[in-house]
């Protein structure tokens, strides 16, 4: 079992910056793949990006992609999700998930239990 907990998520103006953090327990972080998504009201759950267990490659949806910055620190078993140019489409409920695959493909084994993310207009 992995246990994943995030934190930062909070309200921001259009065009902030937030950086939210996702911190695990339980089984050894750096065997597994990190990834964000979000759900937004009324919508299905989305991917936002992913980094492979030892930070050396991230992927990005097209629409995060040069906005937001996915890291870890496998020393202190967290994974972070640099966010910046904030938009309001960005308000959703944040997840972060492991992958037991080395690369994060596939479906995602764990689960956290996400943080609100508001960006007003």
């Amino acid at each position: 079992q992995v246990q994943l907990v995030e934190s930062g998520g909070g309200l921001v103006q259009a065009g902030g910056s937030l950086r939210l953090s996702c911190a695990a327990s339980g089984r050894t972080f750096s065997n597994y793949a990190m990834g964000w998504f979000r759900q937004a009201p009324g919508k299905k759950r989305e991917f936002v990006a992913r980094i492979s267990f030892n930070g050396g490659r991230t992927y990005y949806v097209d629409f995060v992609r040069g906005r937001f910055t996915i890291s870890r620190d496998n020393a202190k078993n967290t994974v972070y999700l640099q966010m910046n140019s904030l938009k309001p489409e960005d308000t959703a409920v944040y997840y972060c998930a492991a992958n037991s695959d080395a690369y994060g493909l596939g479906l995602y084994d764990y689960w956290g239990q996400g943080t609100q993310v508001t960006v007003s207009s």
